[in-house]
């Protein structure tokens, strides 16, 4: 993963760094959570905007004396906030990120960085102009069960060569009534956790992507939906694949879905490496691993995955980072790298055809 040092005015210390989020949402408590993490990490909370007033009220209980804005407008023109947290719909990402970027704001998009390839090289190229950080919250990088694998697995080659990965979340049902079953939205189907599980896939297979191919079946869940469906004509995919080539001839298959009823896939791994010596596969639970012995017999173990404190790590290294002290781990140019495969997956879905990828 390649690494970037500060190229701006640093901190001396994580508590001159005077953070914030837009978004105070109730889902999921993400405000509230991002906010803690930031202040673990040695960092301020200093200002929170959310367009709804019940929301800002419940910011200031949870940290007394912080800023509360009711629009993004005032908080970059009031407010001497350093760092700004994005909580907001996918589709929001790079116009709100763009306009703090200008305003000379350092800024964490919450997962996915943007939606469109366009989008992450043109807010790459406007936090380099102005000086500011950019990055995006990909927490689950320090995930137990993918520090395992690439650590003692992967790297050590108990499994072999891993040649391919393949990565599936879903399951069966008319998808929730919220934004995110939305495309225009959320940016399709593929776009929520299926960032996370190539995340983990690029953390396995190091080398260049060089080309993706998408296929998608849609139309059912809207044809079973009821009429007063919100999100009928803009909803997602029902099942999406992305099948990416990478330059060592390594592939890697991603699938999420509305569609899986197999009982055979319950429940489904998140993620296999298959080795040239065996497998390693990973449930929610547990690690799974099938490895050929001396006399070619399949000896099979398991073992429950190690804790992990991803969003700490993570919000660590920011501070670390704008105080002069580390590289940034999830880079703006790291972070694109799923956001590219997605993209070209459903443009390839649309086409018909594979796409050559452009790789950072």
């Amino acid at each position: 993963m390649p690494a970037r040092k500060a190229k701006y005015a640093t901190y001396k210390k994580p508590s001159d760094i005077k953070v914030g989020v837009i978004g105070y949402g109730g889902a999921f408590n993400m405000g509230k959570a991002h906010m803690s993490q930031m202040k673990k990490a040695g960092m301020t909370p200093f200002a929170v905007c959310e367009i709804d007033p019940a929301r800002l009220e419940v910011a200031e209980a949870d940290f007394p004396g912080i800023e509360t804005y009711g629009s993004l407008d005032k908080m970059l023109k009031q407010s001497d906030v350093d760092l700004i947290v994005h909580i907001t719909p996918h589709n929001l990402h790079y116009k709100l990120a763009a306009q703090c970027v200008r305003a000379g704001k350092h800024v964490v998009t919450e997962k996915p960085f943007v939606v469109t390839t366009s989008e992450a090289d043109r807010l790459i190229k406007q936090a380099d102009h102005a000086g500011v950080m950019v990055t995006t919250y990909h927490n689950r990088h320090w995930d137990g069960w993918i520090v395992r694998a690439v650590r003692e697995v992967v790297d050590k080659g108990v499994i072999g060569d891993v040649f391919r990965v393949e990565a599936n979340m879903g399951g069966y049902g008319l998808p929730k009534d919220w934004w995110r079953t939305s495309q225009s939205i959320s940016g399709g189907i593929l776009y929520d956790w299926g960032v996370h599980l190539l995340e983990y896939t690029l953390q396995i297979i190091k080398d260049p992507v060089v080309e993706v191919s998408g296929f998608a079946k849609t139309g059912y869940w809207e044809s079973k939906a009821p009429k007063d469906y919100p999100w009928l004509g803009d909803m997602n995919e029902d099942d999406a694949h992305a099948v990416v080539r990478f330059a060592g001839g390594q592939m890697a298959h991603l699938n999420i879905t509305q569609l899986r009823s197999e009982p055979a896939l319950d429940p489904a791994p998140l993620l296999v490496l298959i080795g040239t010596k065996g497998t390693y596969a990973m449930t929610w639970k547990e690690w799974t691993t099938r490895i050929a012995n001396r006399k070619g017999e399949l000896v099979e173990k398991k073992g429950k995955h190690p804790k992990s404190e991803g969003g700490l790590i993570y919000y660590k290294n920011v501070a670390e980072h704008l105080c002069g002290k580390a590289d940034l781990v999830i880079t703006p140019q790291w972070a694109r790298r799923p956001i590219h495969i997605i993209d070209l997956a459903m443009q390839s879905a649309r086409k018909g055809k594979a796409l050559a990828a452009k790789d950072s």
